[in-house]
């Protein structure tokens, strides 16, 4: 991906990455999620996230899903990335499935995986109790991400994590001991390609560790970043890029409540950054372009432009203070935009870097884990993905 920028921390596995991110920044905020009080949140420290997926991952192990498969669907939320990682931190081999798949095609996915758990949340419980009546699949256990306790042969996530937890006061390593062999498939992932079929990918520990090490030697993020969860969590590229690396690198998640809610949630939670597709960062472009027109303020801009690009060159970066205005309007604290997907408009990848907020391509595939090329701290070729 480029020469090294940054200093990169050596990972072997996810679960060494969960385990050095706990021991690095215990006390600090992997989470954070909106109370009913008014710019009051609720923080989900990196102890505490350990803590949760080590329970549940002893407790999967417990009920008898070693070395099974085991699928997550749902939307973005907490849940999921404990999930996640207690089941390919030790358990078996992970399945994420596209939460906007038909009934048919999601059964379709889980007889083709063989998976026999499944993660679910919800909005997905009349699928699960269709497909459970009727048996076609090898599911013996149904975990829902929103009950409390057990019910009607359900079992309940929250509570999985409360049995793991006593089970491991009492002694039960299994799952804090189990080896990870960071060559083997942990993760099978479907991806859509060019037949009708979508195909299942398959990839290791060291093929996603490799990745996020590659990606944290070009851009930085640490633990003054606050990233927004938006797309989909069972695609790669936001799963690696937005929930692992942030959890590599000592950043907090938040999760948007939907794309309408996109402009609030980036000032509510004082977003520092955020992964997306182009169409998302275009529209935002042309809200600020336009806000500027109507105050009138384009030629000021356009000035303002040319001398914070000047001083950028000889090493000076007033940026934020000349487009103070800009800056506070996409909640003051907005530093780093991370495009993929398809091609980023180059009027606006220049824009929002001449403004002072950081946009950069990335390029990759499912298969690779996804990031092949992308953009830097450093180097600026806009246009391009390096």
């Amino acid at each position: 991906m480029g020469k090294i920028i940054h200093k990169v921390r050596k990972i072997e596995d996810l679960k060494d990455m969960l385990k050095q991110s706990e021991l690095e920044f215990g006390e600090q905020a992997a989470y954070k999620f909106k109370t009913e009080k008014e710019n009051e949140f609720r923080i989900i420290t990196y102890k505490e996230f350990a803590s949760h997926v080590n329970s549940l991952g002893t407790a999967l192990m417990n009920i008898g899903l070693t070395n099974k498969k085991i699928a997550i669907i749902g939307e973005n939320r907490y849940e999921w990335g404990v999930a996640y990682l207690a089941v390919c931190c030790g358990t078996g081999i992970v399945v994420p499935l596209d939460k906007s798949l038909p009934q048919n095609e999601i059964e379709s996915l889980i007889i083709r995986s063989g998976v026999e758990a499944i993660f679910f949340s919800s909005k997905y419980n009349e699928i699960m109790d269709d497909i459970r009546k009727r048996n076609t699949t090898d599911l013996r256990y149904y975990i829902s991400m929103d009950l409390q306790e057990k019910e009607d042969g359900i079992y309940s996530q929250y509570e999985l994590i409360r049995k793991g937890k006593n089970l491991i006061a009492n002694g039960d390593k299994k799952f804090l001991e189990a080896k990870i062999d960071n060559e083997k498939m942990s993760i099978m992932l479907f991806t859509s390609g060019t037949t009708a079929m979508s195909k299942a990918v398959m990839l290791s520990h060291k093929n996603i560790c490799s990745n996020l090490m590659d990606i944290a030697s070009v851009i930085k993020l640490d633990t003054k970043d606050i990233l927004l969860s938006f797309l989909p969590l069972h695609h790669t590229f936001e799963c690696t890029v937005g929930f692992l690396y942030p959890i590599y690198s000592g950043s907090s998640i938040a999760f948007c409540e939907g794309i309408r809610h996109i402009a609030d949630n980036i000032k509510d939670y004082q977003i520092t950054a955020m992964i997306s597709v182009p169409i998302l960062f275009e529209n935002m472009y042309k809200k600020v372009i336009k806000a500027i027109e109507k105050k009138g303020l384009k030629s000021k801009v356009d000035s303002g432009i040319k001398i914070g690009n000047f001083l950028q060159k000889i090493g000076i970066d007033l940026k934020k203070k000349i487009f103070k205005e800009v800056h506070n309007s996409l909640g003051g604290k907005l530093r780093l935009l991370v495009s993929g997907a398809a091609a980023l408009d180059p009027v606006v990848e220049k824009g929002f870097n001449d403004l002072g907020i950081k946009i950069v391509q990335g390029y990759g595939l499912t298969e690779t884990s996804p990031v092949i090329a992308a953009g830097n701290d450093k180097y600026t070729k806009i246009g391009s993905v390096r």
